[in-house]
């Protein structure tokens, strides 16, 4: 196992797809059904021995989503400016540098 590139409440795109969204956990390695695995097609699925990331993730076709995507097809999107997903202003505080940091008390503190 490696240790992840991307950080929970940092923002993120896919590098295939037209979706970004925000990081809200990590899967050291691939932790969802074979069935799901199996529906990618194969000239893009992506290895298994990679973290995985969950993402409360948007795109222009469809409303507020959530997706769950391999390092592999990630690039860091925070340039772009904040995700507009109802769950990241419930899930995270404050957007500084391009991560949303913990919410509540605990946050604001861990920011100052």
């Amino acid at each position: 196992m490696r240790e992840a590139k991307f950080r929970i409440g940092e923002i993120v795109r896919h590098r295939i797809f037209e979706f970004r969204g925000v990081v809200y956990d990590v899967d050291p390695v691939f932790a969802n059904t074979e069935e799901w695995y199996r529906a990618i097609p194969p000239s893009v699925r992506p290895r298994k021995d990679q973290p995985f990331y969950h993402l409360y993730a948007v795109n222009a076709d469809q409303g507020p989503y959530q997706a769950y995507v391999s390092e592999q097809n990630l690039l860091p999107d925070a340039d772009n400016g904040p995700v507009e997903h109802p769950d990241v202003k419930k899930a995270f505080g404050a957007l500084v540098d391009g991560v949303y940091g913990p919410k509540g008390d605990a946050g604001r503190r861990a920011m100052n």
